[in-house]
């Protein structure tokens, strides 16, 4: 009695499981059973691609070998698995593309898809979103690098996946265009695509609901570069999470380029599945920072420059050191500063740049530091500023070395141990110190103009 397509893949299990350890067996080829076998065209349920993917790397010969000697007649292997768990509309067929199976010489292996792929697509890149202006500083200096590397070098997967993370504003969005454009630049011919996660999960469930997901898939696998930016909206989104998933483990075991920004760390972004997280650190992961003051002042001076505006630096360098968060926020109140200047046909002093900043953001606080203190103390007691670090007990250093004490605590809200190794003290003469101050400040008055003047001095340092 011939066996049918079932038995056969049963006996092909048998000589597979005699080859394989106990736990290669249990993992990989036990939850694969026979879907058809027609006209020497054999088809296997797997349970997801990356079960494709690990097969056809590392046991590919093992199978084909066992085909060989149990059907006698396949000439073509087919996986069969649905892209969403247990959603039948979501079915993909995917042929063996490795040329050690029985495919006529000299003919190219079939599409996984049957559909055509066009060899240009639309990019979605922003050409104003280039390397050349993109300002840097040390807030961005190590993603600046990669990104160019990347861009530079296509071949280069050293960086594959690259993880770009840092909150609103800070310049993530463009860095990932300019490098898809630096791509595009080298190899006009290279398929690179940049979406936002929203996009691409609406476009997953346009799929879903059409019936198109093997199109869906096939698409995005057929991509040189996917760029994807706040990957971190596919939390909760179990369905798109399942299809990006088997998408990227695609283009990352074909070497293709993957770049993801998110606007919190893989850690923090809970709602997504292990797998994908541990996934999102092969690579490298970069963090973009909010913009220092010299990355701060060199945008809004490109801007200028750009837009035909002439401003001082004194405008310049207040809103810069007043609008600190993101390089959106710099951006926008450069574009009210230039409306109300036109509107009410002023000039562009600092007095109109502190209206409009009073209205358009939150002005920040100068964040005082360690030096700004001593800088500040020293110049008000006219004393060397080297002099507070050295072991002398001359009066006027004393208490200006107290002084320092008391405002890095205060205003630096340094912890007094840091204060004291700063100033090579312990713990307790700078608590000594501080003490001293406090109990005297509220009976002393010039001690109250001392302090007065010293933190007027410090938004001029």
């Amino acid at each position: 009695m011939e066996k049918n397509h079932i038995q056969l893949w049963e006996d092909c299990l048998r000589i597979i499981k005699d080859n394989l350890s106990p736990e290669q067996y249990a993992t990989w080829f036990e939850p694969i059973s026979s879907h058809s076998f027609e006209q020497g065209k054999l088809t296997l349920n797997v349970p997801t691609q990356y079960y494709v993917e690990h097969i056809e790397e590392h046991y590919i010969k093992l199978l084909f070998t066992t085909l060989k000697r149990v059907y006698g007649n396949v000439n073509s292997l087919f996986y069969h698995f649905y892209e969403v768990d247990k959603e039948p509309s979501s079915a993909v067929e995917m042929r063996s593309e490795n040329p050690s199976h029985a495919i006529k010489p000299g003919l190219p292996a079939a599409n996984p898809f049957s559909v055509n792929v066009e060899p240009n697509i639309d990019s979605q890149l922003n050409p104003r979103y280039t390397f050349e202006n993109y300002c840097g500083s040390m807030s961005n200096k190590v993603a600046r690098s990669i990104g160019e590397t990347i861009g530079d070098d296509p071949n280069c997967k050293t960086f594959n996946p690259l993880f770009i993370i840092g909150p609103s504003g800070v310049g993530k969005t463009h860095l990932m265009h300019a490098i898809g454009i630096r791509l595009k630049e080298r190899n006009p011919q290279m398929r690179v695509l940049y979406v936002t996660a929203r996009l691409f999960e609406s476009q997953f469930t346009a799929a879903l609901l059409n019936k198109k997901i093997n199109d869906f898939i096939y698409f995005y696998q057929s991509i040189d570069c996917l760029i994807i930016d706040d990957i971190q909206d596919l939390i909760g989104k179990e369905k798109t999470q399942n299809a990006f998933f088997h998408i990227f483990n695609h283009l990352h075991l074909n070497n293709k380029q993957i770049i993801l920004s998110s606007d919190c760390p893989q850690s923090q972004m809970k709602g997504l599945p292990e797998r994908m997280m541990t996934r999102f650190k092969w690579g490298m992961t970069v963090k973009l920072d909010r913009p220092d003051l010299e990355l701060r002042r060199e945008v809004l001076s490109l801007k200028a420059q750009r837009d035909g505006l002439k401003i001082s630096d004194d405008v310049l360098n207040y809103i810069a050191e007043n609008v600190t968060d993101s390089i959106r926020e710099l951006e926008g109140v450069m574009v009210s500063l230039v409306a109300h200047a036109t509107i009410l046909n002023m000039e562009m002093t600092v007095d109109l740049a502190k209206s409009v900043l009073s209205n358009a953001v939150k002005v920040s606080q100068r964040q005082i530091n360690f030096e700004m203190v001593t800088q500040g103390v020293s110049n008000y007691y006219n004393v060397d500023p080297d002099q507070l670090f050295t072991k002398s007990r001359k009066r006027e250093i004393s208490d200006a070395r107290q002084m320092v004490m008391y405002m890095a605590k205060k205003y630096a809200k340094m912890p007094l141990t840091a204060i004291g190794t700063r100033l090579s003290r312990t713990h307790a003469t700078v608590l000594y110190a501080c003490k001293n101050i406090e109990e005297r400040l509220p009976f002393e008055k010039q001690l109250q103009e001392d302090v007065a003047s010293i933190e007027k001095s410090f938004s001029t340092i």
